[in-house]
């Protein structure tokens, strides 16, 4: 939840980000997060002309460590990627393949998601950074 919640709020504070978020009916987010993003329940309206998919295995915010049955199939595919906008992929991981997403899309060229990882180590260098400004 922490990370579908916190990309939320931040995409929902920057005024050119045009937020879309879809997930199965009793797999919602927090809705102090997400308000003001579209919700939906269907990945094909969702994933119409997009440019990024940011993918996260779901669970229940309402009901916590429940797992309320999903009907349909979840797994981002490449014939639900066919439907973006040449659209880039990401993922926070670590990742369940085929199961979240399937390899031709985690590993295509429009994958960003090993790039996205490499972010965490500027991340942590300015975390760091900051606690050693702190000690002197």
């Amino acid at each position: 939840q922490s990370v579908p919640n916190s990309f939320a709020e931040w995409a929902n504070a920057a005024d050119w980000i045009d937020l879309s978020i879809v997930a199965p009916n009793g797999y919602e987010l927090a809705s102090e997060f997400s308000n003001g993003a579209e919700l939906l329940t269907s990945q094909d309206e969702a994933f119409a002309d997009a440019d990024i998919i940011y993918a996260k295995n779901w669970s229940s915010y309402s009901a916590y460590g429940d797992k309320p049955p999903v009907p349909g199939n979840w797994m981002i595919t490449e014939e639900k990627m066919a439907l973006t906008n040449n659209g880039k992929f990401m993922h926070c991981l670590p990742v369940r393949r085929n199961v979240v997403v399937s390899d031709k899309v985690i590993d295509s060229e429009n994958s960003v998601v090993i790039r996205q990882a490499g972010n965490r180590v500027f991340s942590a260098q300015t975390v760091f950074g900051e606690i050693l400004k702190s000690l002197s």
